[in-house]
């Protein structure tokens, strides 16, 4: 489908031509298939899912360990520990909820990785685990939250980055 759009004579008009891309746009999104790209109100850029996994980081900086653990062990933002047990003798209580993060950097790709923190019901639409970039196209979300991404596409990295060294 192409969309020929030409001057708009005054901001009215120039204000209902970008509404109209944007619908077309958001039509042509809510009409894909499974896997396709999604895109959120706040302009995220669209997560380029390939297989089981998103295989370029979502930021052009590389993601830290450091501030991952950190996010990951945080009883605020991320909270795994909630769920998942982490392999830190540092952590006196983690949870059993969600499986076991001991050895995922083995078991799994940094691109399966970013897809589970970043979009999880895209692998599981049954996991309790929230899609933590993701923020189009999802229910039950708490009001505070709505149509914002619980982390950052850094924190996403700095994220896998950490997960990545669990072997």
């Amino acid at each position: 489908m192409s969309v020929r759009i030409g001057h708009a004579r005054d901001a009215a008009s120039a204000h209902w031509s970008v509404a109209a891309l944007a619908a077309l746009a958001w039509g042509a999104s809510a009409a894909a298939p499974a896997g396709a790209a999604d895109v959120d109100a706040q302009g995220t850029p669209p997560l380029r899912i390939v297989g089981d996994g998103i295989p370029e980081p979502l930021t052009a900086t590389a993601g830290d360990a450091a501030r991952g653990r950190a996010l990951i062990v945080a009883r605020a933002s991320a909270n795994c520990v909630l769920c998942h047990a982490i392999p830190d003798p540092a952590l006196r209580f983690a949870g059993d909820l969600g499986p076991s993060l001991a050895g995922i950097g083995t078991r799994l790709r940094a691109s399966q990785l970013r897809l589970r923190v970043a979009d999880n019901l895209r692998v599981n639409p049954a996991s309790a685990m929230p899609s933590y970039y993701k923020v189009a196209g999802l229910d039950r979300v708490a009001a505070p939250y709505a149509g914002k991404p619980i982390l950052t596409a850094s924190e996403v990295e700095d994220v896998v980055a950490y997960l990545t060294t669990l072997r």
